[in-house]
């Protein structure tokens, strides 16, 4: 593993250990060369997946940028770190096991909708405002009328 700090690629494993829902395992490193420490994870990849954008480009599923985009819409939302982080390994797991090896952005920007829904409403709502378009406040008002209150 390359060491963040200085590039060099020779770093040794202080601790391993699972997560708490054992999804992946953490791992304490040191660098050999400037003795940094940091932390890595490591997580099971049951397949490869290509999302494929709105205009036709393929990229490499980024399970980072699913976190940003989810913790943007719950920035300031009281909700607790391992409930979302558990909802995003749901999400991705279930994309990979899903069988197809090509994702369309809509299916993860629905699998996210649905599942911010569950998590907070305001999230849900400030997500389907970038999702959907809003371009005015009658956009918020159409929105908020289609909704039912969430089941918990």
């Amino acid at each position: 593993m390359r060491c963040p700090f200085c590039g060099v690629e020779d770093t040794q494993v202080k601790d391993s250990r699972p997560t708490e829902e054992a999804a992946a395992i953490r791992r304490r490193r040191a660098c050999l060369n400037c003795g940094a420490r940091f932390t890595t994870f490591e997580r099971v990849q049951l397949r490869e997946l290509t999302v494929i954008k709105s205009g036709g480009k393929k990229e490499t599923l980024d399970r980072d940028k699913l976190a940003r985009s989810m913790s943007i819409a719950l920035r300031k939302r009281p909700v607790d770190i391992e409930r979302v982080e558990r909802v995003i390994n749901g999400i991705v797991r279930r994309l990979e096991s899903s069988g197809e090896s090509e994702v369309k952005t809509e299916v993860i920007g629905e699998l996210v909708m649905n599942s911010l829904n569950t998590l907070d409403p305001v999230a849900y709502v400030r997500y389907a405002s970038v999702y959907k378009n809003f371009r005015e406040a009658s956009d918020f008002e159409d929105f908020l009328g289609t909704l039912s209150e969430p089941e918990r």
